[in-house]
């Protein structure tokens, strides 16, 4: 009974590494994966969820369930869970699914960040209402960040005799262009080093 035992833990180590490998492959690459199905799915799915493409997370996911040993479909699950409500904007159940995996639950500003999504950009599965709603707050969110970009260039051109309003509108749209470019390169570059953190 006791070489059982070690044998089981010695595969499920060597499953563990392999996961870890198989990340760092391609999509093709997991699609093609024939000794570590599951996982390659479940990574598939993952980066799915990513994209927020609900649909094929799900797909994937089915697959992954399928393809694994019956001891691992329950964390195959919760996996799709946290996957499935990432990629479909549900920032509460995101943080509970999160949460059942045993990783700590995401940042105040990250599910802030998920909910602002969900409502600018709902998943395909909302109605039409929701979908209205997101095109309305849009408008609405260029129309406000047009005005901060023109209320800006116009503080700045006082001094000099001030601008006329078609150039102050032009001007600003550059301001609002040049500060959401910042704060993208920002956010990559936290998001990058996050990565880094959690693979060392």
């Amino acid at each position: 009974m006791p070489p059982k035992q070690r044998q089981v833990r010695v595969e499920q180590r060597g499953a563990l590494q392999a996961i870890q490998a198989l990340e760092q492959r391609s999509d093709e690459e997991l699609e093609a994966e024939t000794k570590y199905k599951s996982a390659a799915l479940a990574i598939l799915g993952a980066r799915a969820s990513e994209r927020f493409d609900a649909e094929a997370a799900r797909s994937y996911f089915q697959r992954a369930i399928a393809a694994a040993r019956p001891q691992e479909r329950m964390q195959l699950r919760r996996m799709a869970d946290a996957s499935l409500a990432l990629a479909e904007r549900r920032a509460g159940d995101l943080k509970q699914a999160v949460e059942r995996l045993g990783q700590e639950a995401p940042s105040g500003r990250q599910m802030f960040a998920l909910r602002a999504m969900g409502l600018l950009l709902p998943p395909s599965s909302a109605g039409i209402l929701a979908r209205l709603r997101g095109v309305l707050l849009i408008i609405a969110l260029i129309v406000v960040l047009l005005a901060i970009g023109t209320g800006i260039v116009e503080l700045i051109s006082l001094p000099f005799g001030g601008l006329s309003i078609a150039p102050s509108i032009l001007l600003g749209l550059f301001v609002v262009i040049a500060a959401l470019g910042i704060a993208a390169a920002v956010g990559r570059r936290r998001r990058d080093r996050a990565k880094r953190a959690a693979a060392a």
